[in-house]
């Protein structure tokens, strides 16, 4: 299944923006994470298609995931 990852502020970092992969069918969203490199305590919001999501969820071909750290700043 094809899935587009989009990446937010330090996640972009070495990255990129937009991401397209393919993935198993079963592939979580908690693995798709491994797969980046990008650790849980990384991620602050997490969407699936626009709606808040969980790690444990499966997407199907053609969902777009949106991933954004923790806001820093002061």
């Amino acid at each position: 299944m094809k899935i587009t990852v989009k990446l937010f502020a330090t996640l972009r970092e070495g990255r990129g923006k937009v991401l397209e992969k393919e993935y198993h069918e079963s592939t979580s969203i908690k693995d798709i994470l491994k797969d980046l490199k990008i650790a849980e305590e990384e991620v602050a919001i997490l969407l699936k298609n626009g709606i808040s999501s969980k790690m444990e969820a499966i997407p199907s071909d053609g969902d777009y995931l949106s991933i954004f750290p923790p806001v820093g700043g002061g």
